[in-house]
Formats: structure tokens, sequence, C-alpha cells
């Protein structure tokens, strides 16, 4: 082979991302943002002002300003979706903000302005770094590719450019420039982002391969087989956007009835003015008695009813590793029928271990020999089967010798000189060929012992004896199999299980995780997830997905409510989930699921008193003569009532009984 398709590139080259570049829109970057923090700036500084009794010639001007700054953008809004004669409850709300500060109410109006905009940046913020993940994920495929010309000379192109029948050459450690099939060459490929594998991947004459997985040690040529725009990375990003941008999102309560309530209050109010106008009442005590009306009748109390609990279960959640990123995810969560998991790096740790070490019968080594001797020959090698040997070595604090001659043969293995006797560590198929029959037939038996139990199987030979057989597998987390049995309590059906890694491995941690045999899904693709997804939805089902890669991103948008493993997760699926563990503990999410159904029953219980006060004060304003600082009074304190009661969820005694209950 050609030197040239041998150079290696940088280290850091090799052990490049598997996830896209973060791209993040800074939070006053956005317009939403900056009048936001004016606004709230603004009623910060009033706040004291008034409350320590100094004029209002020094606080009214600020509340003004907070009005403007906080005001303008929802009451364009309203306006706006007025003139397509729709009514919602942000214009209300600056209504009656400024109708507060009308009668007097200045500080009551401005707070409820300062909550809408923080609420409406906070909104732009999530759709921001969502579209900011999305367009990243564009950077895991390479910019430019070397094509091969029929005469053999290379062009460096860019990617867009090639077309199906074009031959691309991939060097050691570059990422795969279009999804096309191997000619030539033999590497093992990182294929993670598409897949979720936890290994790389052999590939030889004949295999497929995708753009954006990363080419490990060996030289391929590459057949195009599809072009940029219809790569499976390009599928992914389509398919994020188009889920995120058609699926509905569950509304709060206030908002189902939004148009209802807005309608009526409108309508009431200006009765509640001109009917006693017709009959001679004057003008001042008509205004009085609607202005009133608009005050304790507005649904703030409503609104504060709703959100507390919500908020302050965010709050707890997030205390407890889970950062649940809105009101309307945590909502959500709690309506959660149906699971679909992941399996690397969700239900398993992610990282290949040696769970097995199994000398052969007459080669004179005992475990931590023959453990020893394989850690010596892998110590050079870079890939993650030879890190997951030596990283064992050293939990076991084993001395391993100094190797030479080392030589690497991707799709094979490796071999070294190991004090003195030649070492090779690799594939059982590959390394076992033309070795003596009966020793071969007894490392086989015990690698076919181990790959049946879902483990990778790794033959080690000693001067072309075979002498131990070592397996390796990605650990399942401890606490998967509590959780599994928590979700399916909750829920009332066993979770199902997505991923891109074989059948074998998919059905052993299966029956670990006690899953059922019928609930794995095997060898998916990222648009094969989405699939399932909407086969379990079409079904009547809210189904939670929990993932944590680039290939889990789609069926994250996809689902109800989506989370996302955050140690390992990559910047798109973190981005496009509703929530993320941060500490990757699993069983938190039964837990938080728990919660949100919690929160939901105090949001029942918060909208029945802020109802019984409402109409309360609205037929004694109408029926008799309610003074208005007793109708404030009477509003500001179905407010606290129900504020109160949803901030009960802020207490880490309510996590603790949310994870009690699911065990």
């Amino acid at each position: 082979m050609p030197s040239d398709l041998l150079q290696r590139p940088e280290r850091a080259a090799q052990a490049a991302s598997r996830t896209a570049p973060r791209r993040r829109t800074r939070v006053f970057a956005l317009t939403e943002a900056r009048w936001a923090a004016v606004a709230l700036l603004l009623f910060l500084t009033a706040l004291p002002l008034q409350l320590t009794g100094v004029g209002a010639w020094s606080w009214g001007p600020l509340y003004a300003a907070a009005y403007v700054t906080g005001g303008w953008e929802p009451a364009w809004a309203g306006l706006t979706a007025l003139r397509e004669k729709t009514l919602d409850v942000d214009l209300l709300m600056i209504v009656a903000a400024i109708g507060a500060a009308s009668i007097g109410q200045v500080m009551d109006g401005a707070l409820l302005i300062v909550i809408f905009a923080t609420s409406g940046a906070l909104e732009a913020l999530a759709t921001a770094r969502t579209q900011d993940a999305v367009r990243g994920l564009l950077d895991l495929a390479p910019t430019t590719a070397t094509q091969l010309a029929d005469d053999g000379s290379e062009l460096t192109v860019p990617t867009e450019e090639l077309v199906v029948g074009d031959t691309i050459l991939v060097r050691p450690g570059e990422r795969v420039g279009a999804d096309g099939r191997v000619l030539t060459g033999a590497s093992e490929v990182d294929q993670a982002t598409i897949t979720g594998e936890p290994l790389p991947v052999a590939k030889e004459p004949g295999d497929e391969v995708f753009a954006g997985t990363l080419n490990g040690t060996g030289a391929l040529r590459v057949r195009v087989e599809r072009d940029a725009s219809d790569s499976v990375i390009a599928r992914i990003v389509a398919m994020v956007e188009e889920a995120s941008g058609t699926k509905a999102p569950t509304q709060l309560f206030i908002e189902k009835v939004e148009q209802r309530y807005s309608l009526g209050m409108v309508a009431a109010t200006l009765a509640v003015f001109l009917v006693p106008l017709a009959f001679g009442a004057d003008l001042t005590g008509a205004l009085l008695r609607a202005m009133t009306f608009m005050i304790v009748a507005s649904p703030c109390a409503v609104v504060l009813a709703t959100m507390p609990p919500l908020l302050s279960a965010i709050a707890n959640a997030g205390r407890h590793g889970v950062l649940v990123k809105s009101a309307v995810v945590m909502e959500r969560l709690g309506q959660v029928d149906a699971v679909a998991l992941d399996k690397t790096g969700t239900l398993t740790e992610g990282t290949p271990r040696v769970t097995d070490v199994r000398p052969l019968d007459g080669s004179g080594l005992g475990e931590d020999a023959l453990l020893a001797l394989a850690a010596a020959a892998e110590h050079p090698s870079e890939h993650p089967l030879a890190r997951a040997v030596v990283d064992a070595a050293r939990t076991r604090r084993l001395t391993v010798a100094g190797t030479r001659d080392f030589a690497s043969a991707p799709g094979v293995g490796v071999t070294a000189t190991v004090d003195g006797r030649t070492v090779a560590v690799g594939a059982p198929a590959r390394l076992l060929n033309g070795v003596d029959a009966t020793g071969a037939a007894r490392a086989a038996e015990v690698a076919a012992d181990l790959e049946n139990g879902g483990r990778t199987a790794v033959v080690i030979l000693r001067d072309g004896v075979p002498v131990g057989v070592l397996g390796i597998a990605d650990r399942p987390r401890p606490d998967a199999a509590a959780t599994v049995a928590a979700l399916t309590a909750l829920t009332g059906a066993a979770p199902t299980l997505l991923t891109g890694d074989n059948p074998r491995a998919a059905a052993h941690l299966a029956a670990e995780a006690g899953l059922n045999g019928d609930d794995v899904h095997a060898g998916l693709l990222p648009q094969d997830k989405v699939d399932a997804v909407r086969r379990l939805q079409a079904r009547g089902r809210k189904v939670l997905v929990i993932g944590d890669g680039v290939n889990d991103a789609p069926a994250l948008a996809a689902a109800h409510t989506g989370i996302a493993m955050g140690r390992a997760g990559s910047d798109l699926a973190l981005e496009t989930a509703d929530a993320v563990i941060v500490r990757d503990e699993l069983a938190t999410v039964p837990a938080v699921i728990a919660l949100s159904r919690t929160a939901r029953r105090l949001v029942v219980q918060n909208l029945i008193v802020a109802a019984v006060f409402i109409s309360g004060l609205v037929v004694w304003d109408l029926a008799g003569t309610l003074p208005l600082p007793l109708g404030v009074l009477g509003h500001e304190g179905s407010t606290v009532i129900v504020g109160l009661n949803g901030l009960r969820l802020l207490r880490d005694a309510a996590w603790n009984r949310a994870a009690q209950d699911v065990r």
C-alpha cells in the first residue's frame, strides 16, 4: 500500500469528539432577553424606593420605564394576534397591568409585566439553543473529501460536490466524507454518532460507511452511494427540524382556555362599565366598578396557581440532578404512559470493560497473568478495546511488562513482543485462522460462549498458540433494573428498548435489565427509532424517550417528552431533549415523573382555590359594592395562598416522597 495512505494525523485528530461542535447563541444576543433584563433591573431599582417611602417622583418613572421595556413586545404580539382575530391572555395581561396602574396599583402591574417579559425571553432562548444544536450537527460531516480520479490522482473537493459513483479516500483518523461502501482497505470505524454502537466497527470491502463517522487506523477507498443532501447525518438534521416544528406542545391549563377566558373577561368588563351607564349611573362609579372587576377577574391568580407548583418541582428536580427545561415539560412528564430507552450510554455506562478473563487449559496462565500479558501487548494501542484491557489490568494493580515491535492490523488486532515472546491479541475469527486445530477449537468454543452472552470476545495468542480469551462488554448501569421496574409500575407497561447495537448484545442487556424480549428493537438507524416512537404514539400513547447520542436526537424530538443523559450526551441530544439527567443517575427518571404527577395534583388544587376566590370577588363586585382595596386584597390574598401551596414542592421531602413512591 502506498505510504501516503498510512500517514497518521495528529493524536488530537484521532481523539476527535463524537459530537457536534458547540454553537451557542449568547443570551443577550436575543432582543427578548435584553428587554426583559432591562425591565427586571428597572423594577428591582424602583421597588426598594417605593417600599422605603421615597416620593413617587423617584420610583414612578422607573416603573413606567419597566412597563415600556418589558411590555412592548407582548403588547405588539397581542395586537398582531388581534388583527388576526385572535385574543390572547398576553394582551389582557398588558391591559390589566395598565388598568392596575390607573387605579394606583403600579407595582402589581410592573411585576406582571416583568414576569411575562422574562417568560418570553426564556422561550426565545430555548428555541435559539435548539436551532444552534441542529446547525452544529452538520459540522460532524467534513466539508471536504479526497476524491480519487480514474488515473489514481487525488483531488480535494467540497463534500457537497460529490455525486453517486465517485470514489473517495479516507485516511486514518479522518471523518468519512459521504455515505458509501468500502471498495478496498480495512479499518475500524467509530459510528456511535449514527448507530450508538459503543465500539468501533470493523470495515472491509463491501461494508457500508456513513458520513461524519470517524475512521480508525486503516485507510479506506469508498464508493459514494448517496448525495450529501441525502446522507444519514443530513436526514437526522431534517428529522429533528421537522419533528421540532410539527410537534404540538402540551399547553398549561390556562393556555387551553385562553381564548374563551379572554373574550369572556373583555365582554364582562365592558358590560360592567356600560350597563350601569345605560341605567343612569355616574361615569366615575361605573369606571371604578369596571376597573375593580378587571382586577379581581384577571387570571393572575390562575396563572400563579399553575406556575409555582411546576416551577418548584423544576427547582427541586434540579437540586437532585434533573434539569427540566420548562414548566410545560414538567407538566408533560406527568402524562407519560410509555417509555422508550436507548441502550448504549443510557441503560449502560457507555464504556467497554473487561467482564471475563478465561485462561485456556494447558496455557499455564492464571487470570491475572493472562490479563497482564494482553495488557502489555495492547498498551501502545488507542483502540477502545485495548484501553478496556489496560484499564482492567490497572484496576487489578497488575505489573504490565514493556513491549517492542508493536504492530496493529485494522479489523484483526495487535501483535507485540513481550518478554521475548510474540503476543497477538484480536478478533477470534481472524487470529485463529492457521492456528493448530485443537487449540483453535478450544479458543473458538470459549469465544462463542462469551459472544452468546453478549460479550465481545478477544483471543490471546502466545507464539502462535491460543492461551486465553477475554470477554469485553458495556456494563449496564447499577440502577438499570430498578429503573425499568419503576417505570413499568408508573406507566403500566414495560419500557421499549431502541438501539443501533446488534440484536445479541441488545437481548443480553434486556435480560439483565428485566425487559421483555418482545420490547427489544435492535440494529436501528435514527429514522427507525423515530418510526418506532410514532407507532407507539399512533396507539394513543404519550411516549417518553431517554437517550444520549446524536442518533437519538430525532426520536427525542418526535416524542411527547425527551430526556437526555447529561455527562456523555451529545450537544444535539442535550438541546433537543426536554430534560437532562445531569449526573447520569437513571433512577431519577421515575422520581421526576412521580414529582410531576404530584405537581399536577397541586395545580388542580390551586385552580380550585383561585376559582373560588375569583368567583366570590366577582359576584361581590357585581351584586354589591366591593371596595377597591378589599378587591385588591382578596385578589392578592388568593395569589399568595396558591403560591405558597405550590412552593411546598421546593422541600427535599417532596422529592424523597416521589422517589419512595416508585420503589
